[in-house]
């Protein structure tokens, strides 16, 4: 189904994937052309049928930051026109995505519909006169129409997710009392007014795709019956595919995190293609082929977008068509390479593929002489380099000490919300075979091996560190390695110790469950009527040594998720403590200098890891072998699978 062309009124998609609009960071400036063209070329040459592009403002006051790039002059024109010919080039379309801050706008000189600062921006914004509304009307339609000039099929109106149009839509946001206020219909004007003018200025075959708001999961927000209605409205201004929107950005609910379950959100697309007769595209936590499908095939849709599952692997769509979907690199939703970078003004790429935007700077080139290279440790790191190292040409042996691969993968795919690690192991683990990496499990690293290759790449991971705290009465500390993989017996009173990403995964694992229902996800988070939820009956403790936020290192855009989970389950928490003794009192501790005594009978430390580094510090000059260290053995100091892999394509491109 996912391979079928789409007939549009004019024209066709030659198949129903689309790579949704992701800013990667390559957009601003001139001197990354040559780089977003290779990145959406890669896409285009993968099989893509419609490429979305990042958003772009069609005026000043609408850009996301003041660095931020917009889309009115004969320059963008200019400059567009390499990305529009880079897809073109494969068969492929592309739409240039027109986006609005409004409010949230990093900038002083943000508007929207009324001066209501947004909970995530410094800034309140000017509330917009009805000359400013007409004038961004004419910005939009100018837009497009350079967009025709430059190649384009189509843009994509970005009318959800918070941002200006959305926010018109929404009571929220929406305090007008003129034409452009109060009914559904007066806050959906601008919306028809944008669609209407665009749709004068371009061709009968432009595109035009509407990004609407089904679920704002706002206070407030629109009712599903007008959402209903301004879906009728705008296809009879002129859309000609509609996306489906889900959330706002201040939303205080998941929604494309790892813990969604996938495919969590197709009944809201579902609902909008009951509004329109117009082909829907469905969204978010779509990250299989399989699950691609089976949307499509119970009509929930009539399209799929993956943005993030793209950066995961440009080849998605020609692996399925050609029926290799096993050989997919699959998206995690981990957020760590791709949303969280572009929060912190980075470039975006991604934690499996960190050739995501990097597709000119880090091309796999084959080397000029093939090598014998021994790789030691079979966790994310070495997998990687492994399979690197046999696209260069070199003949690769990977050895591990155990007889399991994927090192701390195996401890992250037992953590609820975290289950699609799975995925990723199995992708690197079969790709090493498939590339003819020799894989000997059960073997231990010898010195005498230095001798027998040309490079040794050390990849051997880390160890959990030990808790220093007295204990007496037959107790002890536990690992958090040892809990995770079921080999204790816990309790219903429960410290943990550590307040990092590993104390966070282990209050999911102690509370959270395992492969949780769509239902079940939706009821937690209050998408829905609630039901009845099963809340852990353990009292958990999360304890650290130091002062300020629980969980202040954690990802920008997931880090909130795991707080409030921890919160949901009323785990308790005590910063700046000083850890004296566990016995069967429970456990000794010391804040602000009182003693206390926590009635817990299971302490499990996670309190950061050290490497396994005493292998190759042991190594002599007496050898031949260039040796390399990656990933966690060479810094322990976060467990980090993304540096990790990007250690591991950088050494195979040195050696």
């Amino acid at each position: 189904m996912l391979e079928q062309p789409l007939k549009l009124m004019h024209g066709e998609l030659r198949n129903r994937l689309v790579m949704g609009s992701m800013h990667t960071g390559l957009e601003e400036g001139w001197h990354n052309r040559k780089r977003l063209a290779a990145f959406y070329e890669e896409r285009a040459k993968g099989g893509v049928g419609l490429i979305v592009t990042g958003g772009y403002s069609p005026n000043i006051r609408g850009k996301l930051t003041p660095i931020s790039s917009s889309f009115n002059s004969v320059f963008d024109v200019v400059k567009h026109k390499k990305y529009t010919q880079a897809v073109h080039k494969h068969g492929g379309k592309i739409c240039l995505q027109l986006l609005h801050a409004g409010r949230y706008a990093y900038h002083p000189f943000s508007c929207a519909p009324s001066a209501i600062q947004a909970p995530i921006s410094p800034y309140t914004p000017k509330a917009m006169s009805v000359g400013m509304i007409k004038s961004t009307v004419k910005d939009f339609a100018k837009s497009a129409k350079l967009a025709q000039k430059a190649g384009y099929d189509g843009v994509e109106i970005m009318g959800s997710e918070g941002y200006l149009i959305n926010e018109f839509m929404a009571p929220h946001t929406n305090k007008r009392t003129d034409e452009y206020g109060g009914s559904n219909e007066n806050r959906m004007r601008l919306a028809k007014e944008i669609v209407s003018a665009v749709r004068a200025a371009v061709s009968d075959d432009f595109m035009i795709v509407f990004r609407l708001s089904v679920m704002d999961l706002i206070p407030d927000g629109s009712t599903a019956e007008e959402v209903t209605a301004q879906a009728k409205a705008l296809d009879a201004a002129g859309v000609d595919i509609f996306n489906t929107g889900i959330g706002w950005h201040e939303a205080r609910v998941p929604t494309i995190a790892s813990m969604v379950p996938p495919g969590a959100f197709r009944e809201a697309s579902e609902r909008l293609k009951q509004a329109t007769d117009k082909p829907v595209i469905a969204v978010n936590r779509i990250n299989t082929p399989d699950i691609a499908n089976s949307i499509l095939n119970q009509g929930q849709a009539d399209m799929i977008s993956m943005a993030r599952p793209l950066l995961a692997d440009p080849e998605l769509f020609n692996k399925y068509a050609q029926q290799r979907s096993e050989q997919i690199n699959i998206c995690i939703g981990c957020n760590q390479g791709c949303l969280d970078h572009v929060f912190k003004g980075q470039r975006a790429t991604c934690l499996v593929n960190p050739l995501a935007a990097f597709e000119l700077d880090y091309a796999i080139t084959k080397a000029a002489k093939a090598k014998k290279v021994l790789v030691v440790g079979a966790g994310p790191a070495g997998l990687a380099a492994s399979i690197y190292l046999r696209q260069r040409g070199h003949n690769v042996t990977l050895i591990e000490k155990s007889n399991d691969l994927g090192g701390q993968f195996n401890l992250a795919m037992r953590i609820p919300g975290k289950e699609d690690f799975q995925l990723a192991l199995k992708y690197f683990s079969e790709e090493v075979v498939r590339q003819g990496v020799d894989l000997q499990t059960n073997t231990a690293y010898e010195p005498a091996m230095l001798n027998e290759y040309d490079d040794v790449v050390f990849a051997c991971g880390v160890s959990p560190r030990e808790a220093d705290i007295e204990c007496a009465d037959g107790k002890r500390i536990y690992r958090y390695d040892e809990v995770i993989r079921g080999d204790v017996t816990l309790t219903d009173r429960i410290a943990i110790l550590g307040a990092g990403g590993i104390g966070f995964d282990m209050v999911a694992f102690l509370t959270e469950q395992h492969h949780q229902s769509v239902e079940h996800f939706k009821a937690q988070w209050g998408i829905e009527q609630p039901i009845e939820l099963h809340k852990s009956d353990r009292k958990i403790y999360m304890l650290k040594r130091s002062a300020g936020r629980f969980g202040k290192g954690l990802g920008k855009t997931t880090g909130w998720i795991h707080r409030k989970v921890a919160k949901m389950h009323d785990v308790e928490q005590i910063g700046e403590c000083q850890y004296e003794r566990f016995d069967n009192e429970g456990l000794h501790i010391r804040v602000n200098g009182e003693a206390k005594v926590l009635n817990v009978d299971t302490v499990i430390g996670c309190i950061g890891q050290t490497a396994n580094d005493a292998q190759f510090k042991q190594v002599d000059q007496q050898h031949s072998a260039q040796v390399h260290v990656i990933g966690g053995a060479k810094l322990a100091a976060e467990i980090d699978a993304k540096r990790a892999i990007k250690e591991a394509l950088l050494v195979a491109r040195e050696i």
